[in-house]
């Protein structure tokens, strides 16, 4: 899967090597494989739902929601949502946002796997985690397809839930 995702020097900001994974996303051998492997860890770690972080999160999250057969569940951006949601703000790497569930996205005794393309700083995987405990629901574990190991975002997400599981399929 490695050789599926491209580095972007500079992007969004000068400084910044933005992993990209486009081509792997266009690669349905390498596509499949991922997706095969997050429903694995689903399965295992007996979810009900599947959390997707937007945007690339969600790209990433919905083939495992039908492949699994587990609910999905979208964290949007603020704003993004109709109905009445649970925002929680926190920090990127650069720079500052909100993140939206919808209060009634899951039922008493849901088990959440969190999913998305990359933990960094962990910032906002530990918003979504508090955003699912907000709407009565345990995140079970987050699956990522790449950990920027260098960003410690793992110790972050360690401290905010300890027992939780992180799931990485690649590490740089």
């Amino acid at each position: 899967m490695t050789s599926h995702i491209r580095d972007v020097p500079d992007y969004p900001k000068p400084g910044v090597v933005f992993k990209d994974i486009t081509p792997l996303l266009a690669e349905p051998a390498a596509f499949g494989a991922m997706t095969a492997e997050f429903v694995r860890i689903a399965t295992e770690l007996g979810a009900t739902k599947v959390v997707g972080l937007e945007a690339r999160g969600f790209i990433l999250a919905a083939p495992v929601a039908v492949d699994g057969g587990f609910g999905f569940v979208p964290v949007r951006k603020a704003g993004k949502l109709p109905g009445e949601v649970f925002a929680v703000s926190y920090q990127l790497e650069y720079g500052e946002a909100v993140l939206e569930i919808h209060r009634d996205s899951f039922q008493p005794g849901d088990r959440v796997l969190i999913v998305d393309d990359v933990l960094a700083t962990g910032g906002t995987a530990a918003a979504a985690l508090q955003a699912i405990r907000e709407c009565g629901a345990e995140t079970v574990g987050l699956a990522v397809l790449l950990e920027l190991t260098f960003l410690d975002g793992r110790a972050r997400l360690s401290a905010e839930a300890p027992a939780m599981p992180v799931h990485a399929l690649l590490a740089v």
